[in-house]
């Protein structure tokens, strides 16, 4: 695949002071630091902690030459001599990919309803990386994946106001004082439902086509919001993440930018 880097759109709105720091398993100093097994090997970008989990309580994890079977084991890292069938763990190259999430699939590993997960579309050199937030299986668009913890918790951090941009089709026609209504906000099931901004691209009384911007990931906002609001929500599209766009990536499609590049973006 293509490694060029994306043109970034708008940059996120966020201070320097907030920028991530450095990569997990790169400290600046040589201190150890304590974490749990699982986590280790999540910080590491090797495997998402369920995973690990498994591989730990099947036995094929050892710390300091003894088999560990409990995956909240707490170890120094760095340190300890971790090993994973018998190899020493370490750091994977840190990796930040646009994935295009086609409809239908689900944003998760494993599903216990069977359904296709965005795992069994990717290819296997990316499996060991993990969805930066969700897109629920109605919803395609945008979808980024790293390996790097403290970048995608940074990316998700409501504080951080990280923009999310949307191009979304209701049923009916949403009037002004609808789109007043939809960045003023409700509350449904004890959280404020809002978006950032609103522009109505298109309107008849049949459906109403939407550019949708939101600073948070809450579950399924925009479907819930405009529900409430009398406006069934038929087509969702995630187009850009912070100053990342998925520009002409067609669906089931993946573009890598170096993970120096990616955060270099963020700082802009």
């Amino acid at each position: 695949m293509s490694t060029k880097p994306v043109r970034p759109g708008p940059p996120a709105q966020l201070p320097p002071s907030r920028i991530p720091p450095p990569t997990p398993g790169r400290p600046e100093t040589g201190e150890p630091k304590r974490v749990t097994l699982d986590r280790l090997f999540s910080k590491l970008g090797l495997a998402s902690r369920s995973i690990a989990q498994e591989w730990i309580r099947a036995g094929r994890v050892r710390v300091n030459q003894r088999v560990v079977r409990i995956p909240d084991t707490w170890v120094a890292w760095p340190g300890d001599c971790v090993t994973l069938d018998e190899q020493p763990v370490q750091p994977s190259t840190q990796r930040f990919v646009l994935f295009h999430k086609p409809k239908s699939v689900v944003t998760t590993r494993q599903d216990e309803q069977g359904r296709k997960t965005i795992y069994d579309v990717l290819p296997e050199e990316l499996q060991t990386l993990h969805a930066v937030g969700r897109l629920d299986q109605a919803t395609s668009g945008l979808l980024l994946l790293t390996n790097d913890t403290t970048l995608s918790s940074f990316l998700t951090d409501p504080a951080n106001r990280v923009t999310r941009r949307y191009l979304v089709t209701v049923r009916g026609d949403v009037t002004e004082e609808t789109r007043l209504a939809s960045l003023t906000g409700l509350t449904d099931e004890g959280e404020l439902l809002h978006c950032e901004s609103v522009t109505v691209q298109k309107r008849s009384g049949r459906e109403s086509h939407l550019d949708v911007t939101l600073t948070e990931g809450k579950n399924r906002e925009i479907r819930r919001l405009f529900k409430a609001l009398g406006h069934e929500v038929i087509r969702i599209r995630r187009i850009q993440y912070g100053p990342f766009e998925i520009g002409d990536l067609p669906p089931g499609d993946w573009r890598e930018i170096p993970i120096e590049d990616a955060k270099r973006d963020l700082q802009a």
